[in-house]
């Protein structure tokens, strides 16, 4: 959401949200789910909005999405940015998602969205942000994605495995990382940067796993410039 307005103003813009998820949350995932099955729900999408191709936005998640649309289907993809995103998920990300998967089944879906926050922002922002906290809290729970769709697509992250074939990946990519992430250590862009080909990478010092939505006009100006050097 803190993007849209920057980005509509100068670029056509398709949201959407994944299957299992939001508006699409009645589906039921089937076992096995995987990050090609995310990617393929683009191509879609792409498809049935008459988009020949496009510059893909992914943050965390949606960037592994994005790695796997391109290196599957290169002629759809301009460019792609990839907000605190990984290869494969290292020791310490497995660690933090392990413990929200025991939170979840132990002690249910609102201790899991009760928690999130913790991974995704600065504790400094989360104190300054209490009220604003308290309204996504209750948004995540109303509109909450289920506990096995949820546990499927944690499964898929971290069986993703993209390392051996990043040097394919040919176009553009923006690698956008905070320095102070407790989710996912901005080690794993540097990683991603060091094997594709042509990266830009951004490491901002401040922002957590959020800095989206922490740092919404840095992240913002950072983005634009990209998207408008690719144009």
């Amino acid at each position: 959401m803190p993007q849209l307005a920057a980005l509509t103003a100068r670029y056509r813009v398709i949201t959407y949200d994944q299957s299992g998820t939001g508006r699409a949350r009645e589906t039921r995932l089937p076992a096995g789910y995987a990050i090609s099955d995310m990617a393929d729900e683009v191509l879609e999408i792409l498809d049935a909005t008459g988009t020949p191709s496009c510059h893909f936005v992914g943050h965390a998640l949606g960037g592994l999405a994005g790695v796997d649309l391109a290196l599957r289907h290169p002629d759809r993809v301009r460019s792609l940015t990839i907000v605190n995103g990984w290869a494969a998920a290292d020791a310490h990300t497995r660690r933090c998602f392990e413990v929200r998967v025991a939170l979840l089944k132990g002690a249910g879906p609102e201790a899991y969205v009760r928690a999130q926050p913790i991974f995704l922002y600065p504790a400094t922002w989360l104190a300054a942000n209490a009220d604003r906290m308290a309204v996504e809290d209750a948004h995540a729970l109303s509109g909450f994605q289920g506990s096995d769709n949820l546990l499927r697509r944690i499964e898929a992250l971290l069986r993703f495995d993209a390392t051996a074939q990043l040097g394919a990946l040919k176009l553009p990519v923006l690698l956008s990382a905070a320095r102070d992430d407790v989710l996912v250590s901005c080690s794993q862009s540097e990683a991603l940067a060091a094997r594709l080909p042509n990266a830009l990478l951004d490491v901002a010092p401040f922002g957590g796993h959020g800095l989206n939505v922490t740092e919404p006009a840095a992240f913002n100006a950072l983005l634009l410039d990209f998207l408008d050097r690719q144009a």
